[in-house]
């Protein structure tokens, strides 16, 4: 359907490795020197630098930037600003500080002060809601005018699909445009006449029903008017510039979009990464429509999912017997009641029936694990039955289909013989998630020939090592074996689980690193 697919069928299969962050190391979040800050560090007035002397002689009271000093507080209007791709929060002020997580570019926070300076950051430390400490320089500002965090605005969306507009390249890959480019100027970096191009795009948009998915807004937006330069979040790679782009993409990206919109004619986006891409040298993705079953406190397993692309819908006659009554869609979920009929018929909750035969059914568990205890969450996931069901305990929750690594039941990451990075396979065992990214960009090595670039993978989920539960938008086959080894969800089923597991990801912050319990992933055969 998509033509960049035909180059992604084989590259695209998931889960490439882990990319490090910037400042991935312990490290002061700000740099010494004055210098460096410019005239950020001289924006924080000498009166907030200096902390509490009453609160901190109060005998009740934390010692300022200490970690019982970062508990949630009143809003008084001070809000800060992330400048960065990741603006990092930490549970304190002194050298041995770890982090809680993160904000990303154009995530304004709550703050409060007084300000703490101190040799690891010259800018000043502010707390954060609900908790934590950042920096004010390369990360974070409070001036909420500032040209990343204006252009940042459009926030991802969280719990409904997709976080943000998707796209993959084209066999010629967009170039990165850093300011609007004129007619003149499009010719002279593409060689040719783009007029074309940009009504056909519109034309296939009507056509192909995508006008409300990509949203064209009838001009750019303020902050790119009388030619304006796009500034890079801090933390962002920053390619080589000349005129009025920075060279293409490479051919196999994936791009997220905050922001559509009609220049010259021509459609464009903005990427998160605040570069501008003509969209008629991209595909723009049609999320999958895909989805699991949630239960309700008086439900359970079984469930089923249509596993043929036809399948019949039953009801009883008055002697007791299957009559067709329409039809079930590919993969659709079900909630069955347990019930069976001779002749392979299955009984749905509603009463009615459908022919097992046609039905790919996770059964009710016949044992537990040891950790299956009380109101704890976890997650179970079948590799042969290319499953996961969500529990509360004994209870499930929640139940799909997924994607795991392509080498199967072969050996996986933790294998002695080392065959996973030959077989791909999911690593198995008992894990609990340690960090969770609203979307977090993945990568395969640039000398293998099944790299790929894929910009903010949405809903990432860490458990082990790179291995990840996470949403995908480069392929809707859930419930068949097809990534590099992480755990591959339907974006309706990522955005559930995200916002279910432990540790929760505050709203306005774009990643948690778990320093407690997180929820339980159990991965087995």
């Amino acid at each position: 359907m998509r033509p960049a697919l035909a180059i992604l069928s084989l590259l695209l299969l998931a889960c490439g490795k882990r990319q490090a962050p910037p400042g991935a190391s312990v490290e002061p979040s700000a740099r010494s020197k004055a210098d460096a800050l410019g005239a950020e560090s001289a924006a924080v007035p000498a009166s907030a630098a200096a902390t509490s002397t009453s609160a901190a002689s109060a005998p009740s009271a934390p010692k300022p930037g200490s970690p019982d000093d970062n508990l949630p507080f009143a809003a008084d209007g001070t809000r800060v600003g992330s400048v960065a791709w990741r603006t990092w929060v930490y549970t304190d002020v002194g050298k041995q500080r770890t982090r809680y997580g993160y904000l990303r570019a154009g995530s304004v926070v709550d703050a409060r002060g007084p300000a703490i300076q101190n040799e690891g950051c010259v800018g000043g430390w502010y707390r954060v809601n609900p908790r934590g400490f950042v920096c004010l320089g390369l990360g974070a500002t409070l001036k909420l005018d500032d040209p990343v965090v204006i252009a940042s605005v459009n926030r991802p969306v969280r719990g409904q699909g997709l976080p943000y507009l998707y796209a993959l390249s084209k066999q010629t890959p967009p170039l990165l445009y850093f300011r609007l480019p004129s007619k003149a100027q499009m010719k002279e970096a593409e060689g040719m006449d783009v007029t074309e191009r940009g009504v056909h795009f519109r034309e296939l948009v009507q056509t192909q029903g995508l006008d409300k998915l990509v949203a064209l807004q009838d001009a750019p937006p303020d902050f790119l008017n009388d030619g304006k330069k796009l500034d890079k979040p801090y933390g962002v790679k920053q390619p080589l510039q000349k005129g009025v782009e920075a060279g293409p993409s490479s051919a196999d990206s994936g791009f997220a979009i905050s922001k559509t919109f009609l220049w010259e004619g021509r459609a464009f986006g903005l990427t998160t990464e605040l570069d501008l891409v003509a969209l008629d040298r991209v595909n723009i993705v049609k999320p999958s429509a895909f989805h699991g079953v949630e239960l309700g406190e008086d439900e359970g397993l079984p469930v089923a999912f249509v596993k043929d692309h036809y399948a019949d819908h039953y009801t009883l006659d008055a002697h007791g017997q299957p009559q067709p009554k329409g039809s079930f869609g590919y993969r659709e979920g079900m909630k069955l009641s347990g019930q069976k009929k001779p002749g392979g018929f299955l009984e749905l909750r509603d009463g009615s029936w459908a022919a097992q035969i046609s039905l790919r059914v996770l059964k009710v568990r016949d044992s537990f694990p040891s950790f299956a205890t009380g109101d704890r969450k976890w997650v179970d996931i079948s590799i042969r039955e290319q499953s996961l069901v969500a529990y509360v305990g004994r209870r499930a929750v929640y139940a799909t289909l997924v994607s795991t690594g392509r080498g199967g039941l072969g050996p996986h990451g933790d294998a002695p013989d080392s065959e996973f990075e030959r077989l791909q396979a999911t690593v198995r065992g008992t894990f609990m998630i340690y960090q969770k990214d609203v979307s977090s960009t993945m990568d395969g090595d640039e000398d293998q020939s099944d790299s790929f670039n894929l910009r903010d993978v949405p809903f990432v989920q860490y458990f082990h090592k790179g291995f990840a539960l996470h949403g995908t938008y480069w392929h809707d086959e859930f419930g068949k074996v097809r990534s590099h080894g992480c755990v591959n969800l339907a974006p309706l089923d990522a955005a559930w689980l995200f916002e279910w597991t432990d540790p929760s990801v505050p709203p306005d912050w774009h990643g948690v690193v778990n320093k407690e319990r997180g929820t339980v992933v159990y991965i087995h055969v």
